[in-house]
């Protein structure tokens, strides 16, 4: 470690003070947990520490890979989309794979991940990557003794490669309970916008729960390296989990803030000889905001009338 810098003190943060969220806190002790405030302003704060990181990736022509693994429903897609909300996808890209196709089944096993990999300028983020062989494809039986055995001699190796190529790698396990998973399993049934997240093999997956707990750990020790270490995220606690994957991430890439000339706005040209067209020559969407905005002041009416309120006469 360094030396530590000598400089100002630095006055208290009030976040520095708050109660540290427990492993698996329950979600309704609201006194334990981190208030939706807080988290917020710090979400936000970070969010343009984001915006810094890929511009600093952009113009450095710096390559990141960043991969998401744990159990079903752990919260990796909700801090995905925190990272990437205020990102440019053309120089964050996320990467989702779906099963492979026969073609894919031939090729060697992590060919279809390597034309993905990001290139000078690029931050990649997989959900879910080549540890799907180690984990759901071991675990459930869609790859062979064999295989799985390879993929695990050959994985650590591979990270090798990529670091010594100059790939900033980050690999994070987001950790959850099995009564917490349950509960997301269970408002995912009941909500018709998360019902999608939800599969048969998702819900076989709690069934093999110790045997996922043996793969991971398998994994763990297999390519757990020092050049591309795993970090575990507890993720129970949503809130806490985005902060502390998000200030993590920001603090193992060694990025600057990329100073930017400062922009005018031009005039708008002259109209001159234009003439627009009359807007009846063209096909407008249907009014639908309109509709909407009617049916509640009309519904805003009949309940003042109901109530004995004199009604708003105007609109």
């Amino acid at each position: 470690m360094g030396k530590k810098k000598h400089g100002k003190h630095r006055e208290p943060d009030p976040i520095d003070h708050m109660p540290v969220t427990p492993m698996h806190a329950d979600q309704e002790d609201l006194h334990t947990r981190l208030p939706r405030a807080v988290y917020e302003r710090e979400l936000l704060r970070l969010q343009v520490e984001l915006v810094a990181l890929q511009e600093w990736i952009r113009t450095s022509g710096a390559r990141v890979l960043v991969i998401f693994e744990g159990r079903d429903a752990a919260g990796k897609g909700g801090t995905i989309t925190r990272i990437t909300q205020y990102l440019s996808p053309r120089t964050v890209k996320v990467v989702a794979l779906p099963i492979p196709s026969d073609r894919e089944r031939t090729q060697w096993y992590f060919q279809r991940y390597v034309e993905h990999l990001p290139a000078a300028g690029e931050m990649v983020i997989f959900d879910r990557s080549w540890y799907n062989r180690a984990g759901i494809e071991h675990v459930l039986g869609f790859c062979t003794d064999d295989e799985y055995r390879l993929f695990l001699t050959q994985c650590p190796a591979f990270e090798r490669m990529l670091v010594e190529d100059g790939i900033i790698v980050l690999k994070y396990w987001m950790s959850v309970s099995e009564d917490e998973q349950e509960a997301r399993f269970q408002a995912r049934m009941d909500d018709p916008l998360r019902q999608w997240k939800l599969s048969t093999t998702d819900l076989e997956s709690r069934t093999r729960w110790v045997d996922f707990s043996r793969a991971k750990d398998a994994m763990f020790a297999a390519c757990d390296i020092p050049e591309a270490p795993w970090w575990t995220v507890e993720s129970d606690d949503k809130r806490a989990a985005r902060i502390n994957c998000i200030t993590h991430l920001l603090s193992s890439i060694p990025y600057k803030h990329i100073e930017h000339p400062k922009l005018d706005m031009p005039p708008r040209q002259d109209a001159g000889d234009y003439v627009r067209p009359p807007r009846s020559l063209y096909r407008h969407v249907p009014d639908a905001a309109s509709r909407l905005a009617q049916q509640e002041y009309l519904s805003r009416q009949e309940a003042a009338i109901a109530n004995g309120a004199h009604p708003d006469p105007a609109h």
